[in-house]
């Protein structure tokens, strides 16, 4: 879900956690979006209004009576406006309130009147013992039972006090995609997705492995836009290196250093699985022993020998086991012959379409963050994606085949 265009509202209370706001707003306006800020007088004592017009770009709206608002109504008329809303950081007095229907400032009259008919995420954060609080957790419980409404839950770690516990409100990243989750509509609600991602690595003994150049990014980005429209997720991880964001807890993650491991995974995984995408740089081969100890040059030796056996096929097993409803998707990277040997591939492990990777053109393949791929039907039919964001190309392949 790209937030091109879209217009958010981005609420602020009273909390330490502001001062993470400004860079939220940035990281919305550099998606495209257009943002303006509705904050308490509170949340304006831990991060400025200069701050947040200039970021925004917008005048910040923090007095229900100022002679300064665009309309005499601002509560009603920036609600009117938006697409989504995200009230960030929510303190325990902000989720009270809402949770009692009370509005009395600039924030709360305009959650007030957003609530019933916009998306709206809710990041609380606090002190532990606040969060703690029974009164507190009634109230995100009453929240959390609004249709339109996501909370995410906080994380657990050291606090602006000082000490360590449940209350910090979450990075930037994570509210970001929080947003990207709740403006996308749940097109794939009920359905149980199975992801593998990243290279696996075969250990020789107990300091080396043969792996390969995966770092996880596409598989990572499809797990992501498959919880954003819903579904049930598990990934599979072999050696990744690019953060999960799941913001609500709808991505399982399983890790699965080495072939065996993943192909295990998939296996147990298959049965409730209704498509699975295998994304993963697997290896064919593996070493036929691996060594209990290190492996030690002797004096003179100037070869080794390293016998290997071969991997599982995880994509024919499951392509042979594959009942009526199920779809399976495989990937292929190939550096000739690239269509004819992703139609072989896809033909012989029974995939119903392949996306095949190129590493002919700057800025695809391993490693980066923009992809280029052309997706292979076994209909016969065929499409082309050009360079772009991996985040990207996952949304084009979801629209493609799902």
């Amino acid at each position: 879900m790209s937030l091109q265009g879209k217009h958010i509202i981005v609420g602020i209370s009273g909390g330490i956690a502001a001062y993470k706001i400004p860079e939220l707003i940035r990281s919305l306006v550099k998606a495209g979006a257009e943002v303006r800020v509705a904050a308490t007088k509170n949340a304006l004592e831990f991060v400025t209004e200069l701050t947040l017009q200039t970021v925004s770009g917008s005048r910040v709206y923090s007095d229900v009576f100022a002679a300064i608002n665009e309309h005499a109504t601002e509560h009603i008329s920036l609600p009117d406006w938006c697409d989504a809303m995200i009230v960030a950081p929510a303190t325990a007095n902000v989720l009270a309130k809402m949770a009692a229907g009370i509005a009395d400032d600039a924030l709360t009259t305009t959650i007030c009147s957003c609530v019933a008919r916009k998306p709206m995420v809710i990041a609380p954060a606090m002190n532990d013992k606040m969060w703690e609080n029974p009164a507190t957790q009634h109230a995100v419980d009453t929240i959390r039972g609004w249709e339109n409404v996501s909370v995410i839950e906080p994380e657990t770690g050291l606090l602006a006090c000082g000490t360590s516990g449940k209350g910090r409100m979450p990075e930037v990243e994570e509210l970001h995609e929080a947003l990207e989750y709740a403006l996308t509509p749940k097109t794939m609600q009920g359905r149980h997705i199975l992801i593998t991602a990243g290279g696996t690595q075969e250990k020789i003994d107990p300091v080396r492995f043969i792996s390969n150049y995966s770092t996880g990014k596409m598989g990572i980005a499809l797990a992501q836009a498959c919880a954003r429209r819903g579904a049930e997720v598990t990934i599979v991880c072999g050696a990744v290196s690019h953060p999960i964001r799941n913001p609500f807890g709808t991505i399982r993650r399983i890790d699965a250093l080495s072939a065996q491991a993943m192909y295990e995974a998939c296996i147990d995984l298959w049965s409730q699985t209704d498509i699975a995408i295998l994304c993963a740089a697997v290896a064919d081969f593996t070493p036929a022993k691996e060594a209990s100890e290190k492996i030690k040059k002797q004096p003179g030796q100037t070869e080794w020998t390293l016998q290997l056996s071969a991997t599982h096929d995880i994509a024919r097993t499951l392509g042979e086991s594959k009942h009526e409803g199920q779809k399976l998707i495989g990937f292929a990277l190939e550096t000739e012959n690239e269509k004819e040997n992703a139609l072989a591939k896809m033909e012989r492990k029974h995939l119903d379409a392949i996306v095949l990777n190129s590493l002919r053109e700057q800025g695809a393949g391993f490693g980066v963050d923009t992809n280029r791929v052309t997706i292979l039907k076994n209909s016969g039919n065929s499409v082309e994606l050009p360079l772009q964001s991996k985040s990207a190309i996952a949304e084009g392949i979801i629209e493609t085949l799902i």
